[in-house]
């Protein structure tokens, strides 16, 4: 990427931290730069491509860095395992959409077409390989995958999973005694506090005994 293309997305970025996703336009991102909006489309063609090129910026940061402590990328210096992979992702992918809340929202928008988001993709598809799934099943489980880590990101960066004016106790009463029995049952795991970096180690590791569960089924 030159590094003009690579100034303008990151001009991008930075409307959209300040004033969120639809604020980024043409226009305004030619204001930012300092160039008429005719200029950038030698670096970035219309706008669905700039949101595009967003989508690779952000995803960079989950690549493999060359630095010794691999910074939000995947792990870097000694040869991770397929497990290590997953998991290195999926946290970076968390820490940018902790950083960056509306992010996780263009990521589930747009599909992985630029060079940073095909490798990162990638990084998935040869993890995959190399814990035995098969290889007609990765396509598959690189999707759940992608989705269940986008889909916690956006979760939480929206505030869905927050009570909001409502705790579990008190949304619950809101319909009569009875009418919702799956809440009775699990009533009192609800009101518990939720720790959501626990959460969401556990779903990692649901996420490893399931590629481990595909690959011991393809070796039948």
């Amino acid at each position: 990427m030159s590094g003009r293309r690579e100034e303008i997305l990151d001009a991008a970025l930075a409307i959209a931290d300040e004033r969120g996703l639809e604020a980024v336009s043409m226009r305004a991102l030619a204001e930012r730069v300092g160039v008429t909006p005719m200029a950038l489309y030698r670096h970035v063609k219309d706008k669905a491509a700039l949101l595009d090129g967003m989508v690779g910026r952000l995803l960079s940061a989950l690549l493999p860095t060359d630095g010794a402590d691999g910074g939000d990328g995947v792990l870097s210096g000694e040869e991770p395992t397929w497990d290590q992979r997953l998991d290195a992702l999926a946290h970076a992918c968390r820490a940018v959409t902790q950083r960056h809340p509306w992010a996780a929202h263009l990521l589930f928008s747009r599909p992985a077409v630029t060079p940073d988001a095909v490798r990162a993709v990638d990084i998935i598809y040869l993890a995959l390989v190399e814990a035995g799934v098969p290889e007609s099943e990765v396509p598959r489980l690189e999707r759940l995958i992608s989705t269940f880590v986008i889909g916690f990101a956006a979760s939480e960066a929206s505030g869905r999973f927050t009570p909001g004016a409502l705790d579990p106790r008190g949304r619950r009463g809101q319909l009569p005694a009875g009418e919702l029995p799956g809440h009775g049952r699990v009533g009192r795991w609800l009101d518990l506090p939720v720790d959501l970096t626990a959460e969401f180690e556990a779903d990692l590791a649901d996420i490893r005994r399931m590629v481990v569960g595909a690959a011991a089924r393809g070796g039948e």
